[in-house]
């Protein structure tokens, strides 16, 4: 049975896709993440060691959020778009992500059975944990 990546929660597709680009070295962390703040509402860089394999996983969302001005209202304000071109151009180079012969990008016939594989993996995963939950209620009773 074939699994698409909208069938399952984004959350655990962006989770394992970021375990799956670390995994496989395919991704390679530029020097300037562990400095680089992610936008201008934020104070400081990224807590996360591994936030870029995480950013690449979901780097089509609107990054931004609230800048805080004191006692004024905050306002959004955007996320830094080198971050998330720089994502774009790590997808290109590991040909996850193509342009389209009308212009802008699109993803790829390899990007899209990489992340239906995952998406698969997290499916079956879910199945068996739901089969081991029904056991151990069947032992109880």
């Amino acid at each position: 049975m074939k699994v698409s990546v909208k069938e399952v929660d984004q959350h655990e597709i962006v989770r394992n896709l970021a375990e799956f680009l670390k995994k496989s070295g395919k991704v390679k962390v530029p020097e300037w993440a562990d400095i680089v703040k992610l936008g201008i509402h934020k104070e400081l860089a990224p807590i996360d060691p591994d936030w870029y394999y995480t950013r690449v996983g979901e780097f089509s969302c609107i990054f931004g959020g609230k800048k805080r001005f004191g006692t004024t209202p905050a306002h959004f304000r955007p996320g830094s778009t080198l971050v998330i071109r720089k994502c774009l151009q790590t997808l290109e180079a590991v040909k996850w992500v193509e342009k389209h012969p009308d212009g802008g990008r699109r993803l790829s016939r390899q990007g899209r059975k990489d992340l239906d594989r995952i998406a698969s993996q997290i499916k079956h995963a879910q199945r068996a944990k739901q089969q081991q939950q029904r056991q151990m209620e069947e032992q109880e009773d």
